[in-house]
């Protein structure tokens, strides 16, 4: 059993029969009586996000999450698939788990799948990916007194701002928790 004060970010327990992962994590003290865990859970399932509170006595059942190092291969529109790099089984997870992550999933990359009794939950991108632009909107030299920006797309089909420099063909490096242009590489 895990005590509501082991919380802590990235650690998955089950909730009213569903497993979460604790994304934010905060100790609150007051003057008197038990202490308050405040938190912000996602349902692993759905995906919901939530803020709960727990008090400091709280139990839950730690959920058995199997973190596995996978191989993206392809996605078919319902479904995308990944292969176990060791055993080379493969695995279909679900678009909806996937939704705003597609752009981020580059083919032949290796990515962590969280599975639970064989079930996919989660697939967690790399800090930061590398993706080659193939469409870029024309610049011109000298459109602004600052530093000014362009829409590109990138070879998933991500859309990314960068600066005017950026041509088609340049591989930049994306950072994948705020969608933002890191550099060229």
């Amino acid at each position: 059993m895990l005590n509501a004060n082991e919380l802590r970010k990235g650690t998955t327990f089950i909730l009213d029969g569903d497993p979460y992962i604790v994304l934010e994590y905060q100790h609150y003290k007051p003057g008197r009586g038990n202490a308050i865990i405040r938190t912000k859970i996602r349902n692993l399932r759905t995906g919901a996000i939530i803020p709960r509170n727990f008090l400091s006595g709280d139990r839950f059942q730690e959920a058995p999450v199997e973190r596995r190092a996978m191989q993206y291969l392809y996605n078919d529109g319902e479904m995308f698939y990944f292969m176990d790099t060791e055993t080379y089984d493969q695995i279909g997870v679900p678009a909806a788990l996937v939704e705003e992550k597609a752009g981020y999933l580059k083919e032949g990359q290796e990515y962590t799948v969280s599975i639970l009794d064989g079930e996919p939950l989660d697939v967690e991108l790399p800090s930061a990916i590398e993706l080659e632009v193939v469409d870029a909107e024309m610049a011109i030299a000298g459109d602004t007194a600052t530093g000014a920006s362009k829409r590109v797309t990138c070879e998933t089909g991500l859309q990314v701002q960068v600066p005017l420099f950026i041509n088609v063909g340049d591989v930049i490096r994306i950072d994948t928790r705020t969608g933002e242009y890191v550099t060229r590489v």
